[in-house]
């Protein structure tokens, strides 16, 4: 190992020794970067919209008056924050299952995604909603009723996420 260092210290000059180089293009790319023109949006009056790629703030998906999801419970085994929680009871549909109670946490939530990744029925997707605001603790979490969203409202993250699969 010692010969393997020795080697690939014997063919950098003196200059790359030193990171001279290295530190010069630094700040090189950082003075670009403080001439470029500033870019200020002027939010309220100046939305942002976001590319389907963006993960807002997770939602359940309502296709035909009837959520996708089968109350599975991948993606409160998966979710790191622990802030998902269902609770899963019987229906007479075809899908068997539904989710009687299901819950986020938003105060928990870090928006990773994976929920979004584990559900076999893409019944939990990231929204494009960033603009979160809670009065209490109790208005962050978030029930059925906030999180239910018709499918036409998702499109763009549905068409990410075939493409991206």
């Amino acid at each position: 190992m010692n010969k393997r260092k020795n080697s690939e210290a014997e063919r950098l000059n003196l200059l790359e020794r030193l990171y001279l180089p290295e530190i010069a293009r630094g700040l090189a790319i950082t003075l670009k970067q403080m001439f470029k023109p500033k870019f200020t949006r002027q939010y309220p009056e100046e939305r942002w919209e976001p590319t389907g790629s963006y993960r807002g703030r997770p939602v359940l998906v309502v296709e035909n008056d009837v959520e996708r999801c089968v109350a599975c419970g991948l993606c409160a085994r998966v979710c790191p924050a622990l802030a998902i929680e269902v609770q899963a009871a019987e229906t007479a549909l075809e899908k068997e299952r539904y989710p009687e109670r299901f819950e986020i946490n938003m105060l928990r939530c870090i928006f990773c995604g994976f929920c979004e990744e584990v559900c076999p029925e893409e019944a939990i997707v990231m929204s494009k909603d960033y603009e979160l605001t809670f009065e209490s603790q109790a208005d962050a979490i978030y029930g059925k009723d906030r999180l239910l969203t018709p499918i036409a409202e998702l499109r763009d993250r549905l068409e990410f996420l075939k493409d991206f699969r």
